[in-house]
């Protein structure tokens, strides 16, 4: 079972986080009055975690990664700005220094720091770039699917024609799981998974099945960093950090164990018939990839 519980991000914007336990974990930071002191049975002095989607994705594709993190963590999954159930406010900034503001204000009032962050595709980007502004608050980091070199203005703009290309709205949800994961020009064979990611973060409206996001807040998000190379915040990441990339995900070899070595304190591993949507495809080689390296971290 998920609980949910709003933080105060950069600018006032309101966040949704969602902690992952059974039973859920007490948040004394959230409200002292309520909760008891820590204990080991309520689950306060365990060792926080928190989980940053990717762009267009939400906190519950976290699911079965916080699920079993509960056991020995306490697991905060955040649907960051425009994602998910935190508020999209137009006139909000999209931008770099934002995320990662909302992802520092999050660790510090729910009190999970110093903790270990996950992140995937640009949750990854805003967890290198926290960990190199805030080491106090990060122990451990896991880079899931994320490059480090600029991608470009072709990349942003095959971006704005696949959003131009969506069918919506959709009529049913099976449409939009037969659309991104077989219909969809830029996929190149079939990925039930992919479908099923995407049904995620759909929600129906009176003529049809639309996105919870704004596509053009989407493309207002990426291009704060996708011109941009991000090595240099890379270098200054201290903490012990695990680069995952799937076989046939965007992030290739070379540039994943190029990273690798940037980093001061940094491991690779990757996961076979996975695509970008590594911890989606195939949670348990997920699982094995990353667990032995928090292991190593709860004993260090």
């Amino acid at each position: 079972m998920a609980r949910r519980i709003d933080v105060t991000g950069a600018g006032g914007v309101r966040l949704a986080a969602w902690e992952f336990g059974d039973p859920p974990k007490t948040d004394r930071a959230h409200d002292p009055a309520r909760s008891p002191a820590p204990s080991s049975s309520d689950g306060t002095d365990l060792p926080g975690v928190l989980l940053l989607h990717g762009l267009m994705g939400r906190a519950s594709h976290w699911a079965p990664t916080a699920r079993w993190l509960s056991a020995r963590h306490r697991a905060v999954a955040l649907d960051q700005r425009g994602h998910g159930r935190s508020d999209k406010p137009p006139q909000a900034a999209y931008t770099r220094d934002a995320y990662v503001e909302d992802a520092e204000a999050a660790l510090e009032q729910l009190g999970l720091g110093p903790a270990v962050l996950i992140g995937h595709a640009m949750g990854a980007l805003t967890g290198w770039q926290l960990a190199a502004k805030r080491p106090d608050l990060v122990r451990g980091l896991i880079i899931c699917d994320m490059r480090a070199s600029a991608l470009g203005t072709a990349s942003q703009h095959t971006w704005t024609e696949w959003f131009r290309a969506w069918p919506v709205p959709f009529a049913t949800l099976a449409d939009v799981r037969k659309w991104f994961g077989e219909d969809d020009p830029w996929v190149e064979r079939p990925n039930r998974a992919r479908g099923e990611f995407y049904a995620e973060v759909m929600a129906e409206s009176p003529d049809g099945w639309r996105p919870v996001f704004e596509p053009a807040q989407m493309l207002r998000s990426r291009e704060t960093w996708v011109y941009d190379a991000h090595w240099e915040e890379l270098a200054q990441v201290r903490c012990p950090t695990l680069v995952v990339r799937g076989l046939d995900g965007e992030l290739g070899r070379a540039e994943a164990q190029e990273m690798v070595r940037v980093l001061r304190n940094g491991q690779y591993a990757e996961v076979a018939d996975a695509g970008h949507l590594v911890h989606y495809d195939q949670p348990e080689a997920w699982r094995t990839a990353i667990e032995p390296f928090l292991n190593t971290l709860a004993d260090a």
